[in-house]
């Protein structure tokens, strides 16, 4: 049985237009994250088979498989809720995501610097990856990374709570080589409310990487 399922999507496919196409998400949902999870799920099974034979000459490309292929599971779940039609602007207190707002401006300095600062991270990742929003534990502040691929760069134990996808099936169809007039076009459908809840959900979790030995 699979351990991984593809989440069905919050809205319809022509719920972000004209920031995104219904033609891009449908094609991004259905068949590239759909590849990422078959790909997790296909690893998995691999690897039990590996454990079962005792054989390990593959171990290293199975690791790298899987970490590719969850990664790309996870970043895309979070993708598709980090965004809504009814989106956009910037986090406020009037709007229930106080306490986001006022951890931007404590670790950024201001809303447009980390604004400046995430879009400049996605838009120059070399090749493929994506421009992310993460808590990290260990100061208790956000920070942005600039993932390649789906898992490199990134450091550990800091939690996802907003992602840019910046390769090119996220938006070549639609705005071809621009990635940048597509990463500020992602401002407007921006989903602070889900931004908020995952921001609240990471800090609670803040105490596994700290507990005492």
């Amino acid at each position: 049985m699979p351990v991984y399922t593809l989440p069905d999507l919050p809205y319809d496919y022509a719920a972000l237009a004209p920031v995104i196409s219904p033609e891009i998400i449908e094609l991004h949902h259905d068949k590239h994250h759909a590849a990422y999870v078959k790909g997790a799920n296909d690893t998995l099974e691999q690897l039990a088979e590996a454990r079962d034979k005792e054989t390990w000459g593959a171990i290293n490309g199975l690791e790298k498989s899987l970490a590719f292929h969850l990664s790309g599971h996870i970043l895309h779940s979070i993708y598709w809720r980090n965004m809504s039609g009814d989106g956009g602007g910037e986090p406020l207190e009037k709007d229930g995501v106080g306490e986001l707002a006022d951890a931007v401006a404590e670790s950024f300095g201001s809303f447009a610097r980390f604004k400046a600062q995430l879009s400049k991270a996605a838009a120059t990742t070399q090749g493929s990856g994506w421009g992310v929003l993460a808590y990290e534990p260990l100061s208790g502040r956000l920070i942005v990374e600039q993932v390649y691929d789906h898992q490199g760069n990134v450091g550990q134990g800091a939690t996802p709570i907003l992602v840019f996808d910046a390769w090119e099936h996220a938006f070549y169809l639609q705005y071809r080589n621009q990635k940048v007039d597509f990463i500020e076009a992602m401002w407007q459908v921006v989903n602070w409310q889900d931004v908020a809840a995952r921001y609240t959900a990471a800090r609670s979790r803040a105490d596994v990487l700290l507990l005492a030995p």
